[in-house]
C-alpha cells in the first residue's frame, strides 16, 4: 500500500453493489486515493469473458491499487464442511496466493459450543497460514457471534498468531454500543477495523437488510465515530481503515462520488481525532 500504515484506506467490496464491475470499482478507488480494495470471492467466477488473473494484475497496476482483503468465509463453523463451502474456501486461497492478499474475513454463525467454534476457527487459521494470510473474525448481531466479547472469546481460545478480531462500527453501534467493552479487546487481537456511519435508529426492521442498505460515510450520520476511532487507537491499532459504506441509494449510480465521500469523511474523522489526541498527549 502507498500511504503510511496508519493512514491506509481500503474500499470494501460491499461499499458498492456485489456485482459492480471490477474495472469501475478499482478506478473509483484510485480516484479517491484509496490504497486498496476489498474483493468478494463470489464475484470472481462471474467477471466475464477475458477476466483472467493477468488482466486483473494489469488493472491493479495501472491504478496503483492492491487487493487488500478477500471475503467472506461463512460456513467454517459448521460441524461438517460442505463441498460447496470447501470449494469457495479454495477459491479464496487461490485469490490470496495470486494477488498476495494479506487478510481474509470470516463471519458466523457457528454450530455447537464456543469451544467448538474456537477449535474450528483455529483450523481455519491453520489453513490460512499455509497461504500467508491473517483471518479476521467479524462479530454480527444477527449471528451467534453477536458482539465483540463473543469474537474475542473464540479468537483467544483458538490461540493462532494469524487469527484476530474485526471490529465494524455499524455492528458495534447497532449492537452492544459499549466503548469500554471495545477497549477490552486484547490489542494484539484487533486485526481490522471497518468504518461507516448511520442514523441513530434503524431505518428497517430487518437488521441485515438495514445494514446493507443505509450506511453513510463516517461523520455523515449519528454514530459516535470519533469515540470509536479513539477507542481503537487507544488499543494501538495501526492497520488499514476499511470503508464499508453499504448504501443501495448510490449503488446504481457512478461510484466516484460515493467512494470519494467515504474517503473524505474518514480522513476528516482521523484528522479531528488525532488533533484531539495530540492535545491530550496521546499517541496518534
Amino acid at each position: 500500500m502507498k500511504s503510511r500504515e496508519a493512514d491506509q484506506l481500503v474500499l470494501s467490496h460491499f461499499s458498492l453493489a456485489r456485482d459492480h464491475p471490477l474495472e469501475d470499482r478499482v478506478r473509483a478507488a484510485a480516484a479517491a486515493d484509496f490504497d486498496g480494495v476489498g474483493f468478494f470471492a463470489g464475484q470472481y467466477p462471474s467477471l466475464g469473458v477475458g477476466w483472467d488473473t493477468a488482466k486483473i494484475h494489469d488493472l491493479l497496476d495501472r491504478h496503483g491499487i492492491v487487493i487488500a482483503e478477500v471475503e467472506a468465509l461463512s460456513g467454517w463453523g459448521n460441524s461438517t464442511l460442505s463441498g460447496r463451502y470447501l470449494a469457495f474456501e479454495q477459491l479464496v486461497w487461490t485469490l490470496v496466493d495470486e494477488f498476495h492478499v494479506p487478510y481474509v474475513q470470516a463471519i458466523g454463525s457457528v454450530e455447537g459450543s464456543m469451544a467448538d467454534a474456537a477449535r474450528r476457527f483455529g483450523e481455519l487459521c491453520d489453513r490460512a497460514a499455509m497461504h500467508g494470510a491473517t483471518v479476521g473474525l467479524e462479530f454480527l448481531p444477527f449471528t451467534n457471534i453477536a458482539d465483540v466479547s463473543d469474537a474475542v472469546e473464540i479468537v483467544d481460545a483458538a490461540g493462532r498468531p494469524n487469527g484476530g478480531v474485526c471490529a465494524d462500527i455499524w455492528h458495534h453501534a447497532r449492537g452492544v454500543d459499549d466503548l469500554e467493552l471495545l477497549r477490552q479487546i486484547p490489542p494484539e487481537l484487533l486485526v481490522r477495523v471497518q468504518m461507516s456511519d448511520g442514523p441513530a435508529t434503524p431505518t428497517l426492521h430487518d437488521y441485515k437488510d438495514d445494514c446493507l442498505r443505509h450506511r453513510l460515510p463516517p461523520g455523515d450520520g449519528d454514530f459516535d465515530v470519533d469515540g470509536f476511532v479513539n477507542a481503537v487507537l487507544d488499543l494501538g491499532y495501526t492497520g488499514p481503515w476499511d470503508l464499508e459504506v453499504c448504501n443501495d441509494d448510490v449503488w446504481g449510480q457512478t461510484p466516484d462520488a460515493h467512494a470519494a465521500g467515504a474517503a473524505a469523511g474518514m480522513r476528516r474523522v482521523l484528522e479531528r481525532v488525532r488533533h484531539s489526541r495530540m492535545m491530550e498527549g496521546k499517541a496518534i
